[in-house]
């Protein structure tokens, strides 16, 4: 399981900080509310340590500008002209608009995979943002807060038909749904503003874990009252059956080892953000392999989170059936991945992967 940025209302847990009251000799609950937050709830939030802050008012300030910045709203928007953004689905689902960057293409100026799963991460938070449910700036609802959980992604599946090229015009849809009794689905389309048609499409399940205990949690009734009315019945990938995938070991085919996170890499939670995993397993690949194919559909499962200091191992293998290196053989080809954290006794997974590869068609000059 990985901490991410593709939940409805967890896109990074935050740091918990020790109480305010925790200075208070009289241990009573302030009456005070900050955009609708009280001081005894500011615990929950992730205060910078500073000698700053040497008193409540000073906080409150420090909050209020930051909120202020960030312009979280306090309730439902249907539109956000600044991010090209607006509620669908009969109030409940999330369509932004936006251009292809010079900076989001590669080589064949065709967005890279990691413009489309930045896409992903980026419209998951804005939906959020629009709810009016936001509570903390990271993705939390009140309740979540309350109760001190966060999401955890567990599993992610993106199938990609066709690329978008330098300076398109998508669409970028996304709602949420339920996962058996206490987990949630968030999915994703992508398409061209143009015709309609359909690039890519991608679906995710998650589920609640304790801030503090990192332990599963089920999900209260409060904060089962405040995201089910955002519920949708529909699925970008129809997964009757999810396939599972294999653990590998080091007697794969390829083998990167010693891979080690940068600060770069890191997001605010201070772990490996997840498209840095999708990069790992795919640069053990060969790249005479990665110049003639086309990534099609990868499904990731996640099993822990990645820090900083961990020292990390991409495993690939081969389908069985295949040659890598013969090109008459049945299309498409796919591999097996797995992320582990190398450690002094035993490794430990980090996510599993499964990727399907097209050949590239030819490019104009």
């Amino acid at each position: 399981m990985a901490t991410s940025s593709f939940a409805f209302f967890s896109l990074y847990s935050t740091t918990k900080c020790s109480s305010l009251r925790e200075n208070d000799p009289n241990n009573n609950k302030s009456s005070v509310r900050v955009n609708g937050t009280s001081i005894h709830e500011l615990s929950n939030f992730s205060i910078r340590t500073s000698p700053a802050y040497t008193s409540v008012a000073s906080v409150i300030e420090d909050l209020m500008v930051e909120k202020n910045r960030q312009n979280i709203p306090t309730e439902k928007r249907m539109v956000d002209p600044f991010r090209q953004g607006l509620i669908v689905e009969g109030g409940v689902g999330y369509r932004q608009t936006i251009t292809v960057r010079s900076y989001e293409i590669g080589p064949d100026k065709t967005a890279t995979l990691e413009t489309l799963f930045n896409l992903l991460q980026e419209t998951a938070l804005n939906h959020v943002w629009m709810s009016g449910l936001l509570g903390d700036g990271f993705g939390a609802t009140h309740g979540m807060i309350k109760n001190n959980l966060i999401w955890v992604v567990t599993r992610m599946h993106v199938q990609i038909d066709e690329y978008p090229i330098w300076g398109e015009v998508v669409e970028i849809e996304t709602w949420v749904g339920s996962s058996g009794k206490n987990g949630m689905r968030r999915d994703w389309l992508i398409r061209s503003h143009l015709s309609g048609h359909v690039f890519a499409r991608a679906t995710s399940t998650w589920v609640m874990m304790n801030q503090e205990t990192r332990r599963l949690s089920k999900m209260p009734q409060e904060v089962r009252d405040e995201i089910s009315p955002w519920y949708i019945e529909k699925q970008a990938i129809i997964e009757d059956v999810p396939e599972k995938i294999i653990k590998l070991d080091n007697k794969a085919k390829y083998v990167d080892s010693n891979l080690k996170p940068k600060r770069s890499d890191m997001d605010m939670n201070n772990h490996v953000n997840n498209v840095k995993y999708v990069k790992w397993m795919l640069e053990t690949i060969p790249v005479s392999f990665l110049e003639e194919h086309q990534l099609g559909s990868i499904i990731l499962e996640y099993r822990r989170e990645c820090g900083s200091s961990d020292i990390v191992e991409s495993i690939c293998e081969p389908d069985e059936e295949q040659d890598d290196d013969d090109d008459s053989k049945e299309w498409p080809k796919r591999f097996t991945h797995l992320l582990q954290n190398k450690g002094e006794e035993k490794n430990e997974e980090i996510v599993r992967g499964r990727t399907t590869w097209n050949k590239k068609l030819p490019t104009c000059p």
